[in-house]
């Protein structure tokens, strides 16, 4: 019958060898990392927008996907920062407070004009039109009170004061 003599050589050894088969099995497990969003990265996503009351205000689902540069100021900054570090095919629920996504509604966004200057066929309370800000920039503003002789027009954002609930998934990172 044949006896092993184990020593402490052969137990360093085979725990040596054990350390080593554990690192190339972690190492092949993490040869797969994903690409995850970062500053720069360009960013496609799918989403829906709803109001807490469970209105859809927005929402490309079924169309094309909406792209834009992480860390490039062009979707709200605290939607930018709920979806870093995010990988293709996750979703997220993200809730922003109204101060978050459009501000609150400012009452200095309210301006009252003569009633003349508005178009005959839109002096009806919720008209949208579009105004040319200075910097060539459309503007959208709606008619909030239509009175005898002016007329109130609200230049607050469409969501101003509005919590936005976003349903996200992340389709690709480039």
């Amino acid at each position: 019958m044949y006896q092993a003599r184990i020593t402490r050589t052969s137990l360093s050894s085979l725990a040596m060898l054990t350390v080593a088969v554990s690192a190339c099995w972690a190492q092949d497990a993490t040869s797969e990392e994903k690409t995850v969003i970062a500053e720069g990265s360009s960013v496609s996503i799918e989403y829906t927008l709803k109001l807490d009351d469970g209105t859809t205000v927005d929402s490309n689902v079924g169309e094309d996907p909406m792209v834009y540069k992480q860390g490039g100021s062009e979707i709200l900054p605290a939607l930018e920062t709920a979806l870093f570090g995010l990988a293709v095919g996750d979703t997220k629920q993200v809730k922003l407070t109204a101060e978050q996504g459009y501000g609150p509604v400012m009452q200095e966004g309210y301006q009252e004009v003569e009633i003349d200057m508005v178009p005959e066929d839109a002096r009806t309370v919720g008209t949208t039109l579009m105004a040319t800000a200075p910097d060539g920039q459309q503007q959208p503003i709606r008619v909030h009170e239509v009175k005898e002789e002016t007329i109130v027009l609200d230049f607050n954002h469409p969501l101003a004061g509005q919590a936005l609930n976003f349903d996200v998934k992340i389709l690709a990172i480039d």
